[in-house]
């Protein structure tokens, strides 16, 4: 019998955090949904997550048990404010890009000093942002970031990593949410498209009605993947 799946969310209580709970709730895996809410209750039900667990953005190490127990963790959180304010950058740049990758660090030492035979995964949403324009700066500056620090990570593992940690980009359009109530897509549809897309060996989860998407992403993660070919054999001669 095969043991059941944890899948950890961060940002579940989002429109597609709920849309991934739901479906992963429906395909039989236990969900644990991380959030920075200020609510004091979170409802359990069928389409819930089967625990919901509080954090703070800077405190991600104070999660290391709870991750401990995720065999597939998505990195959903994220803000977007309009603001022009310097303290919005910083929060920007914060929540957006140094958290995630906080999770991302600690996911991966939890995943290398591990003695199980499953690969653990963890999948990054960084958004369209990362290369195309948003009309946001801050938005587009800390995405830009995320997105440039999960392709170093993905493409400098070498092949015993490999085995332990699978990193998979999540590359989404515009859908309606709070974040973004003037999205053009179903959160639904993307959380569907999401998890059948996931299936695949492939490192990139691209969602998007923008058919460019889907030449320069490609493209773009492909002139990274050589850049660090290069720095990998720079290393080896050192």
């Amino acid at each position: 019998m095969k043991k059941q799946k944890t899948i950890g969310i961060t940002g579940a209580s989002g429109a597609l955090g709920k849309g991934l709970t739901k479906i992963f709730r429906k395909e039989g895996y236990k969900v644990v949904g991380f959030t920075h809410s200020k609510k004091n209750n979170f409802e359990i039900n069928n389409e819930s997550p089967n625990e919901w667990i509080k954090w703070e953005c800077g405190k991600e190490n104070s999660l290391l048990k709870h991750l401990k127990k995720i065999d597939i963790l998505i990195l959903n959180h994220g803000i977007y404010n309009l603001s022009k304010e310097n303290m919005n950058y910083e929060k920007s740049i914060e929540i957006n890009a140094l958290s995630k990758f906080k999770f991302l660090n600690l996911f991966e030492e939890i995943a290398l000093n591990t003695n199980s035979e499953i690969t653990k995964e963890i999948w990054i949403n960084t958004s369209e942002a990362e290369i195309l324009p948003a009309f946001n700066p801050s938005y587009e500056i800390s995405k830009s970031l995320i997105g440039r620090l999960v392709s170093f990570k993905k493409n400098l593992l070498d092949k015993s990593m490999k085995k332990k940690i699978k990193i998979k980009k999540i590359i989404l359009g515009p859908f309606k949410s709070e974040l973004n109530p003037i999205g053009i897509m179903n959160p639904e549809f993307v959380s569907q498209k999401i998890y059948n897309l996931a299936k695949s060996n492939d490192y990139l989860i691209i969602v998007s009605p923008n058919p460019i998407t889907y030449l320069l992403f490609p493209l773009k993660e492909l002139c990274n993947f050589l850049y660090c070919q290069i720095l990998i054999k720079m290393n080896s001669h050192l």
